[in-house]
């Protein structure tokens, strides 16, 4: 006998997200880095994580490559199984979220079609997108994994930006340009974007941010 939706009831008598983000003193967000393969996605995330540490907040990163390691292991590269992907993702992001947790997402998540699937999942107010805004030519240069020169040869099919269409955000909520500066560079503007989103006492966190 097959277990039908209609038997599944959520657990809801749960401690509300508010008192959650009081213990942690922070506001939970999700920010979605969308971009190129090679564009600095997981780079920045990765310093973003660690000065979020480094301030006392508590964040989580969910990486496209060690995502598909595991939890979507069984996905192929298809439009079909890219949503599920995300919508998979989008769903664990929005269980991090409803625990107070920042949740720092790093995705190509090459079309509007599949970045406006997870924004509906986590919800418009707590999604911000983050476009990693890298031409091709600099994400190939980077590509220390050689996927763009197999893509190129046929040996991967469906790959964004060479076989497969990435298409730009119409209004993302921060635009990052890094072709011409440093990581630290990409990782501070980043980070003045996000503290005010993510502050309870922003008065006292951006004095000790800037002190």
């Amino acid at each position: 006998m097959s277990f039908k939706q209609e038997n599944i009831h959520p657990f809801n008598h749960l401690l509300p997200r508010e008192s959650k983000e009081q213990l942690l003193n922070q506001h939970a967000k999700v920010f979605w880095f969308t971009g190129l393969s090679g564009s600095g996605k997981s780079t920045i995330a990765k310093g973003l994580e660690e000065e979020l540490h480094a301030k006392g907040f508590f964040s989580v990163v969910l990486d496209g490559d060690n995502v598909r390691a595991g939890i979507n292991n069984n996905l192929g590269f298809s439009n079909e199984d890219r949503l599920e992907n995300i919508r998979r993702t989008a769903e664990v992001a929005k269980l991090f979220l409803q625990n107070g947790v920042i949740v720092i997402c790093c995705f190509v998540s090459p079309t509007e079609e599949i970045r406006n699937l997870a924004r509906t999942i986590i919800g418009e107010n707590d999604f911000k997108e983050i476009f990693v805004n890298t031409p091709i030519e600099e994400c190939e240069k980077r590509d220390v994994k050689g996927l763009y020169a197999k893509a190129r040869k046929g040996e991967i099919k469906d790959f964004t930006g060479v076989n497969a269409p990435f298409e730009i955000p119409a209004n993302p909520d921060l635009e990052i340009q890094t072709q011409k500066k440093s990581v630290e560079e990409n990782v501070n503007e980043v980070m003045s974007f996000v503290i005010p989103h993510i502050s309870l006492l922003k008065s006292k966190i951006k004095n000790e941010l800037y002190s």
